[in-house]
């Protein structure tokens, strides 16, 4: 794996902190720190979407019937060869 990152400017506090955790983990600070990153990442690839958080707050369990979910995209307009718009502006 061979890959190393140096953090600077740490806050002594934070660092103190960063140790104690560690510690009490019984992991070095390099293995607690990739262990913060793997949960966080983890949490990002679960979060949900603005629809399902609404079901969650607004859904049926809450009182609301809300309609079925839509795809909503782009559809290109179609007209009918003899309902063609034109650029002849009427005067």
């Amino acid at each position: 794996m061979g890959f190393a990152i140096t953090v600077r400017g740490l806050n002594p506090s934070e660092k103190s902190w960063l140790k104690a955790e560690a510690r009490e983990a019984g992991i070095s600070m390099e293995e607690f720190v990739r262990r913060m990153i793997r949960r966080q990442r983890e949490r990002d690839s679960h979060a949900e979407s603005a629809a399902d958080l609404f079901l969650r707050h607004f859904g049926p369990e809450h009182g609301v019937e809300l309609p079925p979910r839509q795809r909503y995209g782009y559809r290109p307009v179609e007209f009918p060869p003899d309902e063609l718009p034109t650029d002849e502006r009427e005067p």
